[in-house]
């Protein structure tokens, strides 16, 4: 799969399915390197998804000597999709940075977003998120990868979840693996997080955008989900109540595709 210079980095991205284009972009992770299994059901038959590796996530390379931010991140997208000429893209953002960062390129390059789905985001961090995200990556730095996984993993499933998949969750290959031996790269990436500030121009957004609330989440639930929805011109909220910071489960991942690609076909 290539490796292309954006932006002044190397830029890793694989492209699955056929259709017309749209970007699946989620947290600190990747859906890169087999990673794909884990797209919505039915993305793939009906556009073409591109997904990407973060800088210094994979095989995207970093310069350090550059503040981290979602502007940087949104520019990366802007600059590959440039490069792929694609415009008019469906954009979903999922659990976490890649919902900040179609909304700053809906904010920026508004002719490369057709619409946008966004879920366990947030406009602006309230202190809480923003003490959660720096516990996350003081443990990791701290208590190491292991300890660091064990503990956002918890907070990311339901109980029942946990306790019936905790051996596939947990170690070298589970959760955020990506971050492994990473603590730098993970700093850089909560940086970029915690400086994320939308709230002055939501109103700019003319996309259509959904936004999925996560009852359960006790990390970007509906309190910091609910504000994208009322701060955005053309925004469309549907609640998921027993859903937690990831959707997780055969039948709860039906349930998720049912409002993903509904909201897809119509735009």
């Amino acid at each position: 799969m290539p490796v292309v210079n954006i932006n002044n980095h190397d830029m890793y991205y694989e492209i699955h399915g056929e259709g017309e284009p749209a970007i699946c972009i989620g947290g600190w992770g990747t859906f890169c390197h087999g990673s794909e299994r884990n797209l919505a059901r039915g993305l793939t038959d009906e556009y073409a998804v591109l997904c990407i590796d973060y800088r210094g996530i994979g095989e995207s390379s970093d310069d350090l000597s550059v503040p981290p931010s979602i502007e940087l991140h949104a520019e990366d997208v802007i600059g590959l999709l440039e490069y792929l000429q694609w415009t008019n893209v469906r954009f979903v953002g999922l659990v976490g940075m890649g919902a900040c960062i179609a909304q700053r390129v809906a904010l920026m390059r508004p002719d490369l977003v057709r619409c946008m789905v966004n879920m366990g985001c947030w406009v602006k961090m309230d202190p809480l998120l923003e003490d959660q995200l720096q516990m996350f990556v003081t443990t990791h730095r701290e208590a190491g990868f292991l300890e660091f996984q064990r503990l956002v993993v918890m907070l990311s499933f339901l109980p029942e979840y946990y306790n019936e998949n905790r051996d596939k969750l947990l170690g070298y290959d589970g959760g955020w693996k990506e971050l492994k031996n990473n603590v730098e790269t993970h700093a850089r990436l909560v940086q970029a997080c915690v400086g994320h500030d939308t709230s002055q121009r939501l109103h700019e957004i003319t996309a259509p955008s959904l936004i999925v609330h996560a009852g359960q989440d006790l990390v970007t639930g509906p309190r910091t989900t609910e504000p994208l929805e009322r701060g955005l011109p053309n925004a469309t909220g549907v609640l998921m109540p027993d859903v937690a910071h990831v959707v997780a489960g055969r039948e709860q991942k039906k349930r998720f595709c049912d409002i993903l690609l509904p909201f897809l076909a119509r735009h």
